[in-house]
């Protein structure tokens, strides 16, 4: 660590992350008061009593929307990492060289015999605890997509069944409700939004450039320069 970076307090060292949670939690309570509202404007319609703020963030039908939502990110992150060890896309700053795809030697990746002293402890360890930290950040999103994906299908589920009852309908079983057409139609509305910002983002930062963020490659660069960002 440079002595520059020392100086930095810990709000400023971690800002992105301080900066993207509060901004969660703010986006997320919007989510919980908008829809509220939503909700009652409905019940009020209908005749009916409104619902508290506490009844409507335990619904299943705010449960349903919030899962869907954050497992479809997380499968956005697990493809993107694994997808960009093996395939390339000439220009962007999202993609390794053409001819650098797989996951690179030991001495690149500065694992086992080839690791320094400021390496984490398990990237010097060898054996499967660094097979299994190599592949520690895909694992993660992948598992928090699986776990997302199940909150998402059980309050999906729940939501579904109400609305069968509402309709004077038999309620369906979980894994009924995986096969009936509502689970899916939800799942692939989430699904293909983020392939769709992903593969933009790959494109368009061939040819577009921010300056001074790390997403983006340097102004000046010519448009198919690689892997390099600014």
């Amino acid at each position: 660590m440079s002595t520059r970076e020392k100086e930095y307090g810990f709000l400023r060292s971690n800002a992105l992350s301080l900066v993207f949670g509060g901004l969660f939690l703010a986006t997320l309570g919007g989510q919980a008061l908008s829809g509220q509202a939503d909700v009652n404007a409905q019940q009020t319609a209908n005749g009916l009593e409104p619902v508290s703020l506490l009844d409507y963030v335990t619904s299943s039908s705010f449960g349903v929307d919030v899962m869907e939502n954050w497992q479809s990110e997380y499968l956005q992150f697990f493809l993107f990492i694994f997808a960009t060890v093996w395939v390339v896309q000439r220009g962007s700053s999202e993609s390794k060289k053409p001819g650098e795809e797989g996951t690179e030697t030991d001495e690149e990746q500065r694992v086992g015999r080839y690791a320094t002293k400021d390496s984490p402890a398990w990237a010097r360890a060898g054996g499967w605890r660094t097979a299994l930290f190599s592949r520690s950040l895909g694992l993660l999103m992948g598992a928090l997509f699986l776990l997302t994906w199940a909150a998402s299908s059980v309050a999906g589920w729940a939501a579904f069944n109400t609305e069968q009852l509402a309709e004077r309908q038999d309620p369906v079983s979980w894994v009924g409700y995986l096969g009936e057409a509502d689970f899916w139609n939800r799942s692939f509305q989430n699904w293909q939004s983020e392939m769709l910002a992903v593969g933009s983002m790959a494109i368009f930062a061939v040819f577009l450039r921010q300056r001074g963020s790390p997403e983006s490659k340097p102004v000046g660069v010519a448009h198919d320069v690689t892997g390099q960002t600014g």
